[in-house]
């Protein structure tokens, strides 16, 4: 099965201004997702979509093939060009995220094992079981609840599902009901572009979570849970974090 693992690249971020090339371990944050899905053996290609000739510069020098795509309002919308310019014989498309440089390669390969195993899902994803209050609490995080056989049934930044009458704390230390949302997405290139083609809709603007939108399409989108959870770089702290573990690996 012919797969694209693609990054979608944007120079600007509300947050943290042009962390993507930010480089105080020596190499630019956006390389380390880079290598990551390179060491995938399930991706035939890795491409960066860039929005910048300053950010498709870097990313030729560090060795990545590269395309400049137009101005676009979110990172699927990117992929979808990169897509009908440069992948038409992809049979699965993953997007990976720039900002997430701790990856797991194995997981990758994970989701597009199980998307090849379930050739009817027009979409797939990554979760990791939750055992944090904090991590079940916090509204940045996103939690999914899934059916018996894989697929989402929502997604929420409010802790789904809610227990009545069992304790949240107990109930995390053991066999905990929640899962984290990790972002990491595989389509399959028609519905893809489909899905481009679709209006945000309702509940995706109420929880500003766009896969809500392929979910209101009926679409099916599996979920695979696996162990390691990918941290994003969002802040200022998150990045100084980082360059402290990079830092200790080396030391």
């Amino acid at each position: 099965m012919k797969t694209y693992g693609v990054i979608p690249a944007r120079l600007q971020s509300t947050r943290l201004p042009r962390k993507l090339l930010l480089a105080e371990t020596g190499r630019p944050l956006l390389q380390y997702a880079w290598e990551a899905a390179c060491r995938a053996t399930s991706l035939d290609e890795v491409l960066i979509a860039a929005d910048s000739p300053e950010l498709a510069e870097a990313a030729t020098k560090f060795g990545a093939q590269v395309e400049l795509t137009g101005e676009h309002p979110s990172g699927t919308d990117r992929i979808a060009e990169v897509v009908r310019r440069r992948c038409g014989d992809a049979e699965l498309v993953v997007n990976l995220q720039g900002d997430e440089p701790d990856m797991d390669p194995a997981d990758i390969d994970r989701l597009v094992m199980a998307m090849e195993s379930r050739p009817e899902v027009e979409m797939g994803t990554l979760s990791t079981t939750i055992h944090s209050r904090a991590l079940l609490e916090d509204r940045a995080c996103v939690k999914v609840v899934c059916a018996a056989d894989g697929r989402a049934l929502y997604f929420s930044r409010l802790p789904i599902p809610c227990s009545r009458d069992e304790s949240p704390d107990e109930l995390l230390q053991g066999d905990s009901p929640w899962r984290l949302h990790l972002g990491i997405y595989a389509y399959r290139p028609t519905f893809l572009e489909a899905l481009t083609q679709l209006p945000p809709s309702r509940l995706e603007q109420l929880e500003k979570l766009e896969q809500l939108r392929a979910l209101e399409a009926g679409a099916s989108i599996l979920v695979v849970n696996v162990r390691t959870r990918t941290r994003g770089i969002d802040t200022a702290e998150d990045y100084l974090a980082f360059v402290e573990r990079m830092r200790g690996r080396t030391a």
